[in-house]
């Protein structure tokens, strides 16, 4: 029944491509003398007698246009490009016509005079994402992730990337970057930013995005404009609570038939963070009886490697061949926690205590490889876009737990020890097939079908230390193994239509998704079997000032990540455990939003978001047994609306300013073993983020972003008020080829963050200090023709993301 429903579903969505009407049409391909493609060159159409603007487009990455929906006449074709003599040519339009292959001539002159102009950064709100230009920007001296932070609406802290109360997915060229956040963050602060022609944050993406993609962070980068080698080398050192490091170099080399990239980075990083945590054990009448105060102290030690490289081969003007991979090595990942926890009465008299010191040794690799292939068709602009992606990850943890326990009187009393090996091996194939066709000049339509697998085995054994005869034993209630199959079959159709002053762009999406997980130990077996729809839609009218007005829809899916799913029981010590839930369901979003531009600088946007089955790793505290277990928990349903005010503008021609503020109310509602239980709380967030340039050829910025969140609510804990602030100043020298970079991050010690539980017979609290108070040092250094850009692409494979190790 699966099957038949989804091949109705494909037949549903092919069977509109031949009911389009053809209308009269001009294509092309452009090319260089090199037959490398242009992507970006404006294309215009205009009468011959009277010169007025018919039509007008823009090449695709491959070169190619379309001018549709044209009457029979005679006209004037111009094409332009930055550094390139204009093409013009007299046509006349009888029927469809292709114009084949259209070489531009570079131009000795244009490009011995051109010069470089530092342009203010743009924004252009759109009704489904805004896009935020930086080329030839003082942003883009710097690397992504300062480009990153500086895009509105997106907040980086505590090493995630976040729009509003959502992570997003990062995409770079319309690819997803399969990392994880640390090594995302990673390469974001490794990358330069002069390849980037801009940043769109898409908050409602369209039916081709995979329906887990609620909302998602695209990094354009520019086309590269020559032959040669180009590359760069860099290195940061950071000083916070411990020194870090990274260091790494990166090459491009590009030919008429070849484009080349492979990038390689270290990272030597020790983080600290310290937690002042405290919980308060109830009686029966909810009285506190014994109160638990611990000082945990956490050092992790990380030294990772990651090499990737993509490849292209241009196998004639209609076909590219692609192959890329990225390699993460990570043989070293040493955490050392000390928590030491003292216990009072109800009258705060000192009863007892204990020390724990867990030491874990981590050890993964991570291994991904794509292998694509585009066509673009001459007769009638259509793209058909084939990738296939697997990925290899491995995964081994050690730990080593030792409890030392103390009576009133600071005596020892006894210790416990006990030792955990875990390992954990996953496998992803995916494939995917798209079609894009252009339906005139001012239309699109979209279809596409994807495949994915992943297959995870998993397993933890336990031993506990008996100490009388001085030898391990192994504990079988706390060891086990876990095996995992998921298959997802989506298909998609996607429509965009532009007239003088609305658009429209509706998407469909569906999504069978068949689970099964495996307890061998306990010869458990859970599975989930369903077949969901995903429509979205987005409308925009825009008046012929700056007013416009837009709304937007999506439902979207968040799938548990797969060490969520596992069952394994993990202890930090003998009260503190961490539990997985292998009954987890998945997360459906409805997401709605109605906005405004009002002026040039000043937007509007209100929105609403329900979620059904929001998932949440709460605590759970056992007033018997005095344990806490971390476990993460599916809600009734989390509703969340607010209204933004968003305004951007420039002060003067160095300074230019993002300004927002939110108001939102969430609310969590959930039922479980303690009852029906529902929290709710307003909250405020509001980011300023300054950008100045300084000197006469724009060499020297500052930036300085604060970011401000009040209290707020997060699965059913509310977390303090805090100030976020950031101060980045760079310069380059030696023409641009060395830049030099400052940051300092937590500039007024106000960004760590507290966080209470108080509900039912919940009652906690936790103060977090992370090491997010530091200041680096940046220094990168390019060679070679530097006119060369990154076409550096990732493969959009959402289910990697999922792949997490335990902390």
């Amino acid at each position: 029944m699966k099957i038949n429903v989804f091949a109705f579903f494909l037949i549903a969505i092919l069977s509109p491509l031949q009911h389009f009407s053809q209308e009269l049409t001009i294509s092309g391909v452009v090319n260089d003398a090199n037959f490398e493609p242009f992507s970006y060159a404006n294309v215009i159409l205009y009468t011959v007698d009277q010169p007025k603007i018919i039509a007008g487009t823009s090449t695709d990455d491959f070169g190619g246009f379309t001018l549709g929906n044209l009457p029979a006449g005679n006209y004037l074709l111009e094409i332009t490009f930055v550094g390139y003599k204009d093409y013009t040519k007299e046509i006349q339009v009888v029927q469809d016509m292709d114009l084949g292959i259209i070489t531009l001539e570079e131009s000795a002159e244009a490009l011995n005079e051109v010069s470089i102009i530092v342009n203010k950064p743009t924004i252009k709100k759109e009704a489904d994402r805004l896009v935020f230009n930086i080329e030839n920007t003082a942003i883009s001296e710097g690397n992504m992730m300062q480009a990153v932070k500086s895009t509105p609406g997106v907040l980086v802290m505590d090493g995630t990337i976040q729009v509003k109360s959502s992570q997003p997915t990062v995409y770079i060229n319309n690819r997803k970057v399969e990392l994880t956040s640390d090594e995302l963050m990673q390469l974001l602060d490794a990358t330069p930013a002069d390849a980037i022609k801009s940043i769109e944050v898409i908050t409602n993406p369209p039916a081709s995005y995979d329906a887990s993609s609620g909302v998602v962070l695209n990094i354009i980068m520019t086309k590269n404009l020559a032959t040669g080698f180009n590359g760069s080398v860099y290195g940061n050192y950071t000083q916070g609570v411990y020194p870090r490091y990274q260091g790494g170099a990166n090459a491009y080399f590009k030919t008429a038939k070849v484009n080349f990239f492979a990038n390689y980075s270290y990272n030597h990083d020790k983080i600290n963070r310290r937690n002042d945590d405290g919980v308060n054990y109830l009686n029966d009448n909810n009285d506190v009886y014994e109160t638990w105060k611990s000082d945990v102290d956490r050092n992790g030690l990380t030294k990772a490697h990651n090499a990737s490289f993509n490849f292209d081969y241009y196998i004639d003007d209609y076909n590219t061949l692609s192959l890329s991979s990225n390699l993460l090595m990570t043989p070293s990942i040493n955490t050392k926690i000390t928590n030491n926890t003292q216990v009072f009465d109800a009258n705060e008299i000192f009863q007892s205590s204990f020390l724990t010191e867990n030491q874990t040794n981590d050890d993964k690799y991570n291994v991904g490889v794509d292998l694509g292939f585009v066509h673009s068709f001459k007769e009638n602009g259509g793209k058909l876009a084939f990738n296939s992606h697997v990925t290899f990850y491995d995964f081994q943890r050690n730990q080593d737990t030792d409890n030392f326990y103390f009576d009133s009187d600071n005596n020892f009393v006894a210790p416990t020890a006990f030792e955990t090996e875990s390992n954990q091996q996953t496998n992803i194939i995916t494939s995917q097939l798209d079609y894009k066709k252009p339906l005139g000049a001012t239309a699109e339509f979209e279809i596409g079908v994807k495949f994915s697998k992943v297959k995870t085995e998993s397993d933890i054994t336990r031993f506990d230390f008996d100490f009388t005869n001085e030898e391990p034993i192994f504990n079988e209630n706390y060891s086990n193994a876990f095996d995992y199959d998921e298959l997802v079959y989506a298909a998609y159709s996607n429509f965009n239509k532009e007239w003088e002053k609305f658009s429209i762009n509706a998407g469909l999406r569906m999504e069978q998704t068949n689970i099964e997980g495996l307890s061998v130990t306990t010869n458990q077996t859970n599975t989930q079997d369903y077949l969901e729809w995903f429509p979205s839609l987005s409308l925009k009218y825009q008046s012929e000032g700056n007013f416009n007005l837009y709304a937007n829809y999506k439902r979207s899916i968040q799938r548990p990540d797969f060490k969520d799913l596992n069952p394994f029981t993990l202890f930090l010590n003998d009260y503190i455990l961490v539990v997985g839930n292998p009954s987890l369901q998945p997360i459906f979003t409805d997401h709605m939003v109605l906005g405004t531009t009002l002026t040039s600088f000043f937007m509007v946007e209100a929105y609403y978001k329900n979620m059904e089955g929001n998932f949440y790793e709460i605590p759970i505290q056992d007033n018997i047994n005095n344990t806490i277990t971390y476990t993460p928990v599916n809600f009734d349903n989390t509703t969340e609306y607010g209204l933004d005010l968003i305004s951007y503008f420039n002060v003067t021609d160095n300074w230019f300013i993002y300004a927002v503020t939110s108001f939102y109310r969430i609310e969590d509602n959930v039922s479980f073993s303690m009852g029906f239980q529902t929290l709710n709380q307003w909250s405020n967030y509001s980011i300023l983020s300054n950008s100045w340039s300084f000197l006469s050829d724009r060499s020297l910025k500052a930036d300085l972003a604060l970011t401000y969140g009040s209290k707020n609510l997060q699965g059913l804990m509310l977390s303090e008020s805090r100030l976020m602030s950031d101060l980045t100043i760079s310069k380059t020298f030696l023409n641009k080829k060395l830049v030099v970079t400052l940051t300092a991050s937590d500039l007024f010690n106000m960004s760590d963050f507290e966080t209470s539980t108080r509900y039912a017979n919940q009652y906690s609290y936790y103060n977090t200090n992370l090491d997010n108070r530091w200041v680096k040092l940046g220094l990168r250094y390019k060679f070679g023709n530097t006119k060369l850009e990154t076409n550096q692409r990732q493969s959009e494979v959402k289910e990697t993301e999922r792949i997490n190790e335990r902390d």
